[in-house]
């Protein structure tokens, strides 16, 4: 028999600690710290990830990695086809976190500059209602934890080795646009505005661009006055001056822009239409809301004044527009990422002035809003546990010479593809020679299978191992290397000196220029250019073609079945 008082003192003993978990889970320090915890210890231990489409993007950052390493500045002795930011970010994670899975590397470089943003974010919004800073924040932490895109292009499942640049751009814009909306101290959103317009003109510039026209409209509103822009783009322009006197690499950045410019030309409208088809889950009920809250707006007769169209600006109507116009504007130029994900912010004021109220208009405005933000959550998780599942009972690749790039899995019947696929590519040359000539690829969506990614790390696992072998039998250490390929890992691999001035993720058609005097100088720099042929494409023989002036004057040596070396005597 219980003695008396004993029962109920346990009862309030467990009441209180229940509510301190509940206190704990709804404390956005919890969430943030737990997040932390979470990145740290996916960078330190040596994770095996499951193999996902275009997974050699990644390496594109491990050469430039390499390259920073070893002195060289992007854009100025390099070409790149975005902002030198997301690379000194993943070159100083790397060096702290050197065994690191690159995907989750370079997914999580933005972090170090969006996190401390956001944590001053929820914090400033967590003294009025730690409920609203939850939700801005925890949507946040969602899409930054793995590399999953919102669109898949291949049905197995895996993370997504492209698209980095464009997750890090809709993570800060997704926190410019919580800013904007939910920062009330001026000072704190000046500075943020400044910070994270800085750092998207240096991850991206089409992040910038979007930026701008959600700041300008911010003025627009009311949000910020004209004085508060000025004073957040003079120190944009401080920064990058600074920047630039430093080191020359905002100049150089610019120029890249427009070479770029230059090599992409094209219609807007057919690429607002494929935006609209890919992201219809969310293009479509975002009109029908923007539709409806129009509707509420005329039905509550707003006044045509100057006044009148300051509060519709300032509306969630108002905003929910411009932030669906600017971010379908950003992915026109971009080619899978987290699409829209900044639109939630403003979802969060529309569910809060219609949570609650009982009127059909609501209810409607309610389910549409959750229309909206739902699918965009529920297709990241469930590719993200898709692939965490599936990788359960995937088999490795034999790539002992790749270090972290080559931890991957994938379904073993895959794995076994790969090997044979290599043989039969360097077996049967004339056949996709004979493609090439017919300016076809082996398949539609060859990049984005899974099976020749597999493919080509067996590939370049073949070509290291045929180097160390030359250079053994030849007692002739190769100490700088260049591939003529969309990526060249073999430096970083190696951990040898990148030649200056040739570019990285190279693609002659899209985003490399023409070769010029320096370039050339660069590459005769090479002790070995490298040109793989498991299997030969058309990219690959364009690659070889651009640069067929460097490859004038060397021997050519049949290095491995898959691999050409034209070595300098």
């Amino acid at each position: 028999m219980a003695m008396d008082g004993v029962e109920p003192k346990r009862a309030r003993a467990g009441h209180g600690l229940a509510f301190g978990m509940l206190r704990l889970i709804g404390s956005p320090v919890f969430w943030l710290s737990a997040f932390v915890a979470f990145v740290l210890a996916g960078l330190a231990l040596p994770l095996r990830l499951p193999l996902g489409p275009n997974y050699w993007d990644t390496a594109v950052y491990l050469d430039a990695v390499q390259r920073i390493r070893m002195g060289q500045v992007p854009s100025i002795d390099f070409f790149a086809p975005v902002g030198p930011l997301g690379y000194y970010l993943t070159t100083g994670l790397e060096a702290l976190f050197p065994q690191a899975q690159p995907m989750l590397l370079v997914n999580w470089a933005v972090l170090p500059v969006a996190l401390p943003l956001l944590a001053l974010l929820t914090a400033h919004v967590g003294h009025r209602s730690r409920a609203q800073a939850l939700l801005l924040l925890l949507p946040f932490l969602l899409f930054a934890s793995l590399p999953v895109n919102l669109h898949g292009l291949y049905p197995m499942p895996g993370f997504d080795g492209y698209g980095h640049y464009n997750r890090h751009v809709s993570l800060l814009l997704y926190v410019l646009i919580a800013a904007l909306l939910f920062v009330r101290n001026r000072r704190l959103l000046n500075g943020m505005v400044a910070a994270l317009m800085l750092a998207l003109f240096l991850v991206k510039i089409t992040g910038a661009v979007t930026g701008t026209i959600l700041v300008g409209y911010a003025m627009l509103a009311g949000r910020m006055r004209i004085r508060d822009v000025a004073v957040a783009a003079g120190l944009v322009l401080v920064v990058l001056a600074v920047l630039d006197l430093a080191t020359g690499v905002v100049r150089a950045y610019l120029a890249d822009i427009l070479t770029l410019l230059g090599l992409n030309t094209g219609e807007l409208l057919p690429r607002f239409l494929t935006v609209a088809s890919v992201k219809f889950n969310v293009v479509g009920p975002g009109l029908l809301l923007l539709a409806v809250l129009a509707f509420a707006a005329w039905r509550e007769r707003v006044p045509f004044s100057l006044a009148g169209l300051r509060a519709l600006l300032a509306a969630p109507l108002g905003w929910f527009a411009a932030a669906l116009f600017a971010l379908t504007f950003f992915e026109t130029q971009n080619t899978g990422s987290l699409e829209f994900i900044g639109l939630w912010p403003i979802v969060l004021l529309v569910l809060l002035g219609s949570w609650g109220r009982r009127d059909r208009l609501s209810q409607v405005v309610l389910v549409l809003a959750l229309a909206v933000s739902l699918p965009t959550a529920l297709i990241f998780t469930q590719r993200a546990a898709r692939a965490a599942l599936g990788g359960l009972s995937y088999t490795s690749l034999k790539l002992p010479d790749l270090g972290p790039l080559g931890r991957v899995s994938l379904k073993p019947d895959i794995a076994e593809r790969a090997v044979g696929m290599l043989e039969h590519y360097a077996g049967q040359q004339e056949s996709y020679r004979d493609l090439v000539r017919r300016n076809l690829l082996p398949s539609y969506i060859l990049y984005s299978e899974i099976d020749y990614q597999a493919t080509w790390l067996l590939e370049v696992q073949q070509g290291v191992t045929a180097l160390r072998a030359w250079e053994a039998a030849n007692k002739r250490r190769l100490e700088s290397l260049f591939t003529l390929d969309f990526v060249d890992p073999f430096n970083y691999l190696l951990d040898r000196r990148p030649t200056p001035n040739t570019p990285i993720g190279i693609d002659p058609r899209r985003s490399t220029p023409d070769i010029d005097q320096p370039t050339l100088e660069g590459l005769n720099q090479a002790d070995a250019i490298l040109e793989p042929k498991c299997p030969p494409t058309t990219a690959r023989t364009a690659i070889t073609q651009h640069f067929a002036e460097a490859l004038k004057g060397r021997r050519l040596v049949a290095l491995a079945p898959c691999w050409d070396m034209y070595l300098k005597e």
